[in-house]
């Protein structure tokens, strides 16, 4: 035995599990937190409020929550997942009835000292009760049909409450998480051959059926369509957003204007710059190079996300773990390619880089769950 093994062989259990806690990607949170912190108190011309003291604050706050999901058994967050996505349902249940409007859009609900948005809690609920599932099915059912149904219900449930707030960019992230939770639990790839072949089928219907008598979309959203796939179209209006977000990250160049020295956010012509165009200030202001940096950290995150569920033994730990790295890596690949024009802007936030509350409170508590799966795993 080494000195290392017996010296954490003989500390208390509890003071065991902070050990074992896997520290690098407490540092690697806290580094993608900090980018945050830099940006928001450069948006803010140099000062902390209102944007970065607060966010601070959460984050404190969601390391905190964090540590403690850490140190409860994974077997507990196993037993909680039907209570956790039934929770999250009811939440989006009552957004319908008494959330508050904000942007033209119905997803908070106001608890007095903060605002709740059950959307972001339902990304990892939805996370859970899939692993869970299939962790309760046995492996030669995965692909029966009757046993895929009910998966895909789990996912359509919270999608369709999502879609009437509207929010179109989570929906997305619901519908892409839960397949590809089904996906690495083992379904065959053939269901999913069908739906893409499907999806591919109506858009060619949707563009074919333009300028017709059974024309499938309203003129507005042909117009948001032919935007995105031109921003100089109508670089005034409907493509004034992205055409300013790609004017700041190609100002940016290899190494940046400087620290708060961002034009296009400094005089305001960068649309939420605190939000979901932050990367965008962060390319403006630290370049290619800043911008790669955080991409670097985002990576990282995930490889130890990867690691830690390849090494557990345990089926719901490893496809928990995985679900909440494959969450992680839509929140920033599809914030990325928003801002950079390639992809609509759906307003989904840079995760722990955006400014928000339910957003990184709800994610670090999600990191707390694969932290629970990594100290509890049998060594």
């Amino acid at each position: 035995m080494s000195y290392l093994e017996y010296n954490v062989k003989t500390v208390p259990s509890g003071w065991r599990k902070i050990l074992y806690l896997n520290w690098p990607m407490v540092v690697l949170l806290s580094a993608i937190a900090g980018v945050g912190f830099l940006m928001l108190y450069s948006v803010a011309g140099g000062s902390f409020s209102p944007w970065a003291e607060p966010q601070m604050k959460r984050y404190v706050l969601g390391l905190t929550a964090m540590f403690v999901v850490a140190l409860v058994p994974i077997w507990f967050w196993r037993n909680m997942a039907v209570l956790a996505y039934l929770g999250a349902l009811g939440l989006l249940v009552l957004v319908e009835f008494f959330g508050t409007v904000g942007m033209g859009a119905q997803r908070w609900i106001d608890l007095g000292f903060m605002r709740l948005q059950p959307s972001e809690v339902m990304k990892i609920a939805l996370v859970m009760i899939l692993a869970a599932y299939y962790d309760w099915l046995p492996l030669r059912r995965t692909s029966h049909p009757f046993w895929v149904l009910l998966p895909v219900v789990l996912i359509l449930l919270p999608t369709g409450l999502v879609l009437t707030q509207p929010d179109l960019g989570t929906a997305l992230l619901l519908t892409f998480a839960g397949a590809l939770m089904m996906f690495l639990a083992g379904v065959h790839w053939l269901y999913f051959a069908v739906v893409l072949g499907i999806g591919a089928g109506t858009i060619r219907m949707v563009f074919e059926s333009r300028g017709t008598e059974w024309q499938l979309l309203k003129d507005y959203q042909f117009r948001r369509i032919d935007t995105f796939l031109d921003p100089s179209s109508d670089p005034l209006g409907a493509g004034y957003h992205i055409t300013q977000a790609k004017i700041a990250m190609g100002s940016g160049g290899w190494t940046g204007k400087g620290f708060m020295q961002g034009t296009q956010s400094r005089l305001n012509f960068l649309p939420e710059k605190h939000t979901d165009f932050i990367f965008n200030t962060l390319a403006e202001e630290f370049g290619f190079i800043g911008g790669m940096s955080l991409l670097g950290l985002y990576i990282l995150v995930l490889a130890f996300c990867l690691v830690s569920a390849l090494a557990n033994r345990d089926r719901f730990s490893s496809l928990l773990t995985l679900g909440v790295g494959l969450t992680f890596f839509l929140y920033f690949a599809v914030n990325m390619s928003m801002v950079m024009g390639l992809a609509p802007v759906v307003g989904v936030p840079l995760p722990l880089v955006s400014y928000g509350g339910s957003a990184m409170l709800v994610l670090m508590i999600a990191f707390g769950l694969v932290q629970s799966a990594h100290i509890h795993r049998p060594r």
